[in-house]
């Protein structure tokens, strides 16, 4: 599909339609999804990006999309719009994809919707938005239809013999009515706000910090102040692991648009922007820092170091075999430490030993269970990983062997003569075996027939087996003590 040359005749039979693409046609920015795409894969090229804007906005999207180009078959498009106009050419009327975007995106957007009669679109030294964009439009076609969704389309709506919108922003809407510009339709293609910040900052992971409360009730020292510490712990950690997924969703955008499943998350589906996220991400790296001084030094530390080794692991950890679980096994048991920090507990060599080993098997489980279900789908390797299809059985044996470490240090605790310090009947705590026997079996179980399909530990939280096992310890750990 060419790039629009100026010197083309216009279109002599029926009023051209023509469609502006990021944040109408795409729900979402290019330049910023190119931008992400490029601080993950190129991150030693970002010391240019003043050099490019200096020349200019134009050059700017040019070199970003050359360094960090975006797959045009998996971009986030706006269903109900993308259905309306290919009915419309099958109508026989002519459509034009009238862009800001870098040419060679737009060019292959094109290619692959095959319905736009051409593409006009940002060149070397025009950045065709605004008003460069309404004299191209009125150069080239005289009269014209107009779809867009930001302030920066306003002049274009304005000018369009008819005028319609796709997901438009709250400060056109206001425009529009400031103006008086007559709408035909609109295409709207979000989920609802609300819905969408849950969903970003992946609240249902909290769980995973309720292991900040584990050193508190294990140790049987409860206190109002020593609770009040644990809280506040945990929202601190909350507030800043938030953070830290919405910055791994950020940076991990193009590959999430190609996995069957987080293709949904809302910055691969568009459904936020890429400012919005960042936004969200600092609102909320600031309320666990406010929080900060109404903690332990100590477990200010544990937090910092959480923060650098989920940044190691965004950044390029994840993409290394075996190591990526080692890590994601520790951040676990990094929490207890954080848990027994904040409240002055001590955190036994056999509860790190257990946790690591228990946790180490539940990361294996979840890449165990991703690989199932592409070997089902018939791929050979994942996307962004570092693991093959052929990696299953050797999964599943570092995996069952450390579910069966973290079991056996288990017994090995509860036949310590000191853990009558802590239970009066200590020898009860072995009906906890068998369950946690029964647990460990049946969530590889289920992954080995593809039917875990999340983290474990989150799978557990909504889980009625889980839940019913979960309680089965605690009344067994009161029943002892």
């Amino acid at each position: 599909m060419a790039v629009d040359s100026a010197s083309a005749a216009p279109y002599p039979l029926a009023r051209p339609l023509c469609v502006d693409l990021d944040g109408t046609l795409v729900k979402s920015d290019t330049l910023f999804d190119a931008l992400c795409q490029l601080v993950r894969s190129r991150p030693w090229q970002l010391w240019r990006l003043p050099l490019w804007l200096a020349g200019g906005r134009a050059r700017l999207k040019m070199e970003v999309a050359r360094c960090a180009p975006l797959d045009a078959q998996r971009l986030p498009y706006n269903t109900g719009l993308l259905r309306y106009l290919q009915a419309q050419r099958r109508e026989g009327r002519p459509i034009y994809l009238t862009t800001g975007a870098d040419p060679a995106l737009a060019a292959r957007v094109a290619a692959h919707l095959g319905i736009f009669q051409d593409v006009l679109a940002t060149d070397p030294t025009t950045n065709l938005t605004r008003a460069k964009k309404l004299a191209r439009l009125r150069q080239r076609f005289g009269q014209f239809d107009y779809i867009g969704n930001s302030r920066a389309d306003l002049v274009l709506l304005a000018n369009a013999h008819e005028a319609m919108l796709a997901n438009p922003t709250a400060a056109l809407r206001a425009a529009l009515r400031m103006r008086r510009i007559p709408i035909a339709r609109t295409f709207l293609d979000k989920r609802p706000v609300a819905r969408t910040l849950v969903k970003a900052t992946r609240m249902h992971q909290w769980a995973k910090n309720i292991l900040l409360l584990a050193p508190l009730v294990l140790s049987h020292k409860l206190s109002p102040a020593s609770v009040a510490a644990a809280v506040a712990a945990f929202f601190c950690f909350s507030f800043m692991a938030s953070a830290n997924y919405l910055v791994n969703d950020l940076l991990d955008i193009e590959s999430d648009r190609r996995h069957p499943a987080k293709r949904i998350r809302p910055f691969a589906a568009g459904d936020l922007s890429v400012a919005g996220g960042i936004g969200l991400a600092f609102a909320l790296f600031l309320a666990s820092v406010i929080m900060l001084p109404l903690l332990p030094a100590a477990f200010a530390l544990w937090l910092g170091l959480y923060i650098a080794a989920t940044a190691a692991y965004s950044f390029f950890l994840k993409r290394i075999a075996v190591v990526d679980v080692l890590l994601l096994s520790g951040l676990y048991t990094l929490r207890l430490l954080a848990g027994g920090a904040a409240t002055g507990t001590d955190i036994s060599h056999w509860l790190a030993s257990f946790s690591s080993f228990l946790f180490l098997s539940l990361a294996m489980v979840k890449r165990f269970s991703e690989l199932e279900n592409l070997r089902e789908r018939g791929a050979t390797a994942t996307h962004g990983r570092g693991y093959l299809v052929a990696d299953l059985e050797q999964i599943r044996s570092f995996g069952t062997a450390s579910a069966y470490a973290a079991v056996v240090v288990f017994m090995l605790y509860i036949a310590r003569p000191d853990v009558t310090d802590l239970y009066r009947h200590a020898g009860r705590l072995w009906l906890i075996v068998p369950l946690l026997l029964y647990w460990l079996h049946r969530v590889w179980l289920l992954a080995a027939r593809g039917e875990l399909d999340d983290d474990p530990v989150v799978f557990a939280m909504t889980d009625a087996v889980s839940l019913a096992v979960g309680a089965g310890v605690v009344a067994t750990a009161v029943f002892a003590a």
